[in-house]
């Protein structure tokens, strides 16, 4: 419980968590876009390997 409290009064890691929330933001953007265009780019991919 003292571990916590000490955690939850440092604001030291607040840029490490920050940081973080920045990342997960733009894996999610990433991961949603992927989706979205995944069949087209799959597709494009696809005819390249098949010029090669």
């Amino acid at each position: 419980m003292r571990l916590f409290l000490r955690l939850w009064r440092e604001e030291e890691g607040q840029g490490l968590v920050e940081y973080v929330l920045i990342y997960s933001m733009i894996v999610i953007v990433v991961i949603a876009a992927l989706g979205v265009f995944g069949t087209s780019l799959s597709a494009c991919y696809n005819e390249i390997a098949s010029k090669i």
